[in-house]
């Protein structure tokens, strides 16, 4: 079962329950157990633990490469030679590109496949593709991982985490997204997790709340960066 994914907290709120029926009505030997550790997989990726607050916060962001062409090299950035994206424009065919790492905000990822969606469309619309909308389009692996010179290099696998995002936030026609759709998610996903931590808490299932997966890895990520200082020095 896909479970929808919902950009305010009033919508998840609302429709908690009946996505819980519909949820015992595919998987009968389950619980609501099984119901919310899915929904804190689904709202994880999108919040982040805060040592300084002690909570859950915000952090929809996408690391993504940022792949050119340069004229000379530069110290620090790799070749980008494993790219996924196999098709390449005339201009660029058999030219070797480099890139660096960039965090950006889901709102840019967005648009970003927005205006991927936007120009296959135009560059193939005919009777025979049919009524096909910007949704239809989401996860199509050929259209989100082309690449016409540099730009943005999707990684489709990385792509498939953000993809109950997009369906819910990006138009089903048009050709920018919402920003005050994002500014009422960035406010509305701590409010999320801490509704579905209170339920697991509520059964006992303390290990599987959002709060402690993420204060977990965030500990970790802490230990495993002094233990590389501790080997550099």
């Amino acid at each position: 079962m896909e479970l929808p994914f919902y950009l305010t907290f009033k919508e998840f709120e609302s429709h908690y329950y009946d996505t819980l029926e519909k949820w015992f009505e595919e998987y009968h030997n389950t619980s609501e157990i099984d119901y919310l550790k899915a929904l804190a997989d689904l709202y994880s990726p999108y919040l982040y633990y805060s040592f300084a607050d002690d909570r859950l916060l915000a952090d929809a962001s996408m690391e993504i490469k940022d792949c050119f062409f340069p004229y000379h090299e530069k110290i620090g950035i790799s070749f980008c030679t494993n790219c996924e994206n196999e098709k390449q424009s005339k201009t660029t065919k058999g030219m070797n590109h480099i890139f660096e790492w960039k965090t950006i905000t889901m709102m840019e990822y967005a648009q970003h496949i927005l205006d991927k969606i936007n120009r296959h469309l135009l560059k193939n619309s005919s009777p025979l593709n049919g009524n096909k909308t910007i949704r239809d389009c989401i996860n199509n692996h050929e259209i989100i991982t082309f690449r016409e010179g540099a730009g943005y290099c999707v990684n489709y696998n990385k792509h498939q985490v953000a993809v109950p995002f997009l369906k819910a936030y990006l138009p089903h026609y048009g050709q920018t997204v919402d920003i005050a759709v994002y500014r009422d998610f960035i406010f509305s996903v701590a409010q999320i997790a801490e509704f579905i931590d209170r339920k697991l808490k509520a059964v006992q299932a303390f290990e599987y709340t959002i709060y402690a997966k993420l204060k977990s890895e965030a500990k970790f990520k802490v230990q495993m960066s002094h233990q590389f200082l501790t080997i550099c020095n």
